[in-house]
This record gives structure tokens, C-alpha cells and sequence, in this order.
């Protein structure tokens, strides 16, 4: 069981009911003779000693100061929350490094030094490939202060300005992914477009109008996004308004907003009235960056855009896929046929 725990921290060490049945059900299939007799399942016993031995191997890494595992601890809680299942912080959109530990010799005092050193270094020009090591040094502390505090963005963009391009949006996501952000979103965008405009052709009636009107104007790839996606007009004079009281989206700026085709003079990102990204390529690259940031500053869907993510991370993305919602799932299912 001691061995069996350590494979199963290489991989994650919240697991879901569904995962400790898969783990259990392995372990009766690799040794028949664990089988427990009259049981169901053959493995409902040694599923509960699962969680219970995982939960003590938590423990020893806690005390051990593993960072995913001391975010949870009752300290970290409020004094009225101290309880073991309050907040608890854990993977939830397939980040393989959630919160990973310090480099080898590195501690939080000199991790902080080097911190301070980026704010100055992020100001001199033609130094991104020193200020990207810097960055990948640092991504341990970085992590922890997103997950434990959860800063507001216009702080956390004060103390990491560096974070806030796109270079490092992508080297964020695949520090915490492990998957290239780019090149995967775009790659699966372009091979599900094409099926996603027949899916909404084949609803037909009032909606398929409704959605058309809104599609025909737009590239392929917009499809997926128009619901954050917010137009102005370039002499508008209340862009700086709304920007800051948006929470979460993308503005495009335009000589003529009537024109689709009229090339925008600006596209950004906003998040809680802060304009965090500006000047990217179209609104897919801004969508693509979007979904980059939501991860770089551990941001939970907007439960009005939650099935609109899902279908991102797990469809597009093809990140946790196996694990869907009714509504992805019947998206999934059509985009096959």
C-alpha cells in the first residue's frame, strides 16, 4: 500500500471518488487474489483504505512542507473556518503542476529576491529570454501566491509584470499544463469549426436564425467566443468606462464597428476592470490567451460561461475530455458525427 501511495502522488494527491474505484479496481485486476468475497465490486474495502492511507501520506507531506498539500492545512484557514474540509485547494482543470514545490537549493527569501529583481528587469529592452529563465525560476512562488492568497489581478500584475505577455501567458500554461497552448487551441479549433457550424445549422427554426445572424458576420472561430467578446468604436468616449467596470472579457476596438472586416485598431483582455493583455492579433489569439490567463492566475469559471470553458479545456483543449458535463458531452457527441 506504502508503494501504491507513491505512484499515486507522482500523478495527484486529491483523488476523486471515481478515481479511487479505478485505482481499486486495478488493484483487484493486477492481484485476483485481493478480491474481497460477497462484495459487489470486489474492491469496496479497499477502497476505503485508500482514502484513509491517502489521507495519512497527505499528512507526512504536509509535514514534510510539500506546497500542494500545506495550502490546505488548518493554519492557512480563517480562525472561525479552522475545519479539515473548509477551502479545501486542489486541482480542478487538469493542471498537472498546481502547486508545484521550490527549485532544488532555492528557498521563499531568495525566490522573493528574484522577484524584486524582475521588476527592473522587465524594463529593459531586448531581455525576454533572461526575464523567461527568471520567470520559470520563480514559477514555484508564483504558483503558491496565486493559489493560497488568490490576489486580486491588479496586484498580482503590480508584483508579476512580467507574466502579463504573451510569451510567458503560453510559458505559464505549460509550466501548469504541460500542453502548448498555441498550437493545440488552434490546431483543434480549425478541425471542430467546420462540424460546430453544421450543429447549429441542424437546430434550424427561430434559434438557428438568431445564431446565424450573430455567426455571419464573424470568422469561423468566433463562433466559440462572441459571448465575451465586446466591440467599440474607436472615438467612443466611454471604452474606459466600461473596461473598467468589465470583470471578465475581451474588447475589440474599431474605426467602424458596423464593418466585420474593418481591421481593429486594438483587441485586449480585461479581468476585474484591468487591462491585463492588449494589442493581440484577432479574437481567437485573444480567446487562446484568455483561457492562458484563466489558468496563470487560477481563476474559476463565471458560472454563465461555465459550459463555454468546459468545452474549451475538454473538447478544444482535449484536457480532462473524459470527464464531461451532459450539455459538453452532447456537444462532443454532435461534433463526432
Amino acid at each position: 500500500m506504502d508503494g501504491l501511495m507513491e505512484t499515486i502522488v507522482k500523478y495527484k494527491v486529491y483523488l476523486s471518488d471515481a478515481e479511487f474505484n479505478e485505482v481499486a479496481e486495478a488493484l483487484i485486476t493486477a492481484h485476483p487474489c485481493l478480491k474481497e468475497p460477497g462484495s459487489a465490486s470486489g474492491f469496496g474495502c479497499w477502497k476505503t483504505s485508500l482514502k484513509y492511507k491517502l489521507g495519512n501520506y497527505r499528512s507526512k507531506l504536509r509535514r514534510l512542507g510539500c506546497p500542494e498539500v500545506t495550502v490546505n492545512s488548518l493554519k492557512q484557514k480563517p480562525d472561525d473556518r479552522r475545519s479539515p474540509a473548509y477551502g479545501v485547494k486542489k486541482p480542478k482543470k487538469a493542471e498537472v503542476n498546481y502547486c508545484p514545490p521550490y527549485p532544488a537549493g532555492e528557498s521563499a527569501d531568495s525566490l522573493e529576491q528574484m522577484r524584486v529583481k524582475l521588476l527592473s528587469e522587465v524594463k529593459i529592452r531586448n531581455n525576454e529570454d533572461k526575464v523567461a529563465a527568471m520567470m520559470d525560476k520563480t514559477f514555484a512562488v508564483r504558483r503558491l501566491e496565486v493559489v493560497q492568497d488568490a490576489p486580486m489581478v491588479a496586484d498580482f500584475k503590480a508584483r508579476w509584470p512580467g507574466l502579463f505577455n504573451v510569451r510567458e501567458v503560453k510559458a505559464e500554461f505549460k509550466r501548469i499544463t504541460t500542453v502548448e497552448l498555441q498550437s493545440k487551441f488552434f490546431s483543434q479549433l480549425d478541425a471542430h469549426s467546420e462540424n460546430l457550424m453544421k450543429v447549429f445549422a441542424r437546430k434550424g427554426g427561430v434559434l438557428w436564425k438568431k445564431i446565424k445572424a450573430v455567426m455571419l458576420p464573424m470568422t469561423r472561430a468566433k463562433c466559440y467566443i462572441n459571448k465575451f467578446v465586446k466591440d467599440y468604436k474607436s472615438d467612443d468616449e466611454c471604452i474606459e468606462r466600461d473596461l473598467a467596470e468589465t470583470v471578465f472579457g475581451i474588447y475589440v476596438i474599431r474605426h467602424n464597428v458596423a464593418d466585420p472586416d474593418d481591421d481593429p485598431e486594438d483587441i485586449g483582455i480585461v479581468l476585474e476592470g484591468v487591462e491585463v493583455l492588449s494589442g493581440l492579433r484577432n479574437v481567437p489569439f485573444a480567446m487562446a490567451m484568455f483561457l492562458g490567463l484563466v489558468y496563470a492566475l487560477n481563476i474559476s469559471y463565471p458560472p454563465e460561461l461555465k459550459y463555454t470553458f468546459e468545452a474549451l479545456q475538454k473538447i478544444i483543449m482535449e484536457m480532462q475530455g473524459n470527464r464531461l458535463s451532459a450539455k459538453v458531452q452532447t456537444l462532443k457527441t454532435l461534433l463526432a458525427r
